[in-house]
């Protein structure tokens, strides 16, 4: 059994992306790792040459602004990735650059892969997520967190990337995946506030136009965290490759759990999820096969 990491990034020392912890997290059980990175304004290729694997291959990439609706232009750089993978590889296991996977995860992940091989019918796997936000011991529990995603698909190039990249479809059909135990520890809301004003302001430019986001993302030098309407406290460990990062944090967000900004109905629509596990009007972008 062959496997192909994919990824994609841009400025990541500009905005401060986890990139290098993301790639190294996978990259025990990869054969090879695709990294496509768009033209930079930091030295972004050089902290991914800095990993030093034989395994890292790299594609130099040009990333067309003008996609903006719904965030095209993130699909479009994660197909690139994908079309670079080595034909002979069976999985390819794709990565974000402000996601991990803990190390305890690997062997299962490893697992799941040799089970499911043989299956045609299984087209990718199923990971849970936990969503860190404003540092890295709080996650979020709204119902805007997405609890699941593909992260991992057949080496089959009629899969593509899903609108602004968060998962895969063919053509418009939804993949058959299975569900694995393991998780993807997203920090894409962890950084020093202004860190995160900066990422908000041009972000925000991959899904909507100059004028909208002139209008909706405040001016101002740093990010606001208070606004959140949902956190619980994470007691467990962090994937080991996050370690430096962690010791090295060097803002404080303080938070009252148990005060929830939000609606009434989302707060009893909560409360009905954390009695059944049954979110209603969940986004599914995939069918879970047995």
């Amino acid at each position: 059994m062959k496997v192909s990491g994919f990824t994609f990034i841009r400025n990541a020392i500009l905005y401060d992306y986890p990139i290098v912890e993301a790639i190294t997290s996978i990259l025990p059980i990869c054969d090879e790792f695709i990294v496509a990175i768009g033209h930079s304004d930091d030295q972004t290729t050089a902290l991914i040459n800095s990993i030093n694997s034989p395994k890292i291959k790299i594609i130099p990439t040009v990333w067309d602004d003008t996609l903006r609706a719904g965030g095209r232009v993130l699909a479009v750089e994660t197909d690139k990735a994908f079309a670079a993978i080595a034909s002979d590889s069976d999985w390819c296991f794709y990565i974000q650059g402000d996601e991990c996977v803990h190390e305890k995860y690997l062997p299962i992940i490893k697992e799941a892969m040799e089970l499911n091989l043989p299956n045609k019918k299984v087209e990718g796997l199923l990971l849970n997520y936990l969503h860190f936000y404003g540092s890295y011991d709080f996650i979020g529990t709204a119902r805007k967190w997405y609890r699941n995603e593909i992260r991992i698909i057949r080496n089959n190039k009629n899969i593509s990337s899903f609108r602004d990249a968060q998962g895969f479809r063919i053509d418009e059909r939804k993949l058959n995946v299975k569900k694995i135990a393991a998780s993807v520890y997203h920090y894409g809301w962890v950084k020093h506030p202004e860190k995160q004003q900066a990422k908000a302001e041009t972000f925000n430019k991959l899904w909507h136009s100059d004028q909208w986001v002139e209008k909706n993302i405040p001016k101002v030098s740093a990010f606001d965290y208070s606004m959140v309407d949902g956190l619980k406290r994470f007691t467990e460990s962090h994937p080991a490759v996050m370690k430096n990062r962690i010791a090295a944090i060097n803002w404080e967000f303080t938070v009252d759990p148990t005060i929830k900004k939000m609606k009434l109905k989302h707060q009893l629509a909560g409360y009905i999820e954390n009695l059944t596990g049954w979110r209603i009007g969940e986004y599914k972008n995939y069918r879970i096969i047995k």
